[in-house]
């Protein structure tokens, strides 16, 4: 099987930071929401859409 070193990178950094805060996702979310407030960019948060066709939420 091919493997994409990059890819592989990835996943270690994942690995290492979730091994930093136990695999706790709370702390691990808490963890990226500290680093987006010291980045200092503009992060944007879109609206949810709209369903325009309720019945597609009801299976029959």
């Amino acid at each position: 099987m091919w493997e994409d070193p990059i890819i592989e990178e990835i996943y270690q950094a994942r690995q290492a930071h979730a091994n930093q805060f136990n695999h706790d996702l709370q702390a691990i979310y808490q963890d990226l929401k500290a680093q987006e407030r010291k980045s200092k960019r503009k992060f944007v948060s879109y609206l949810p859409k709209l369903l325009k066709d309720v019945s597609l939420l009801h299976k029959t």
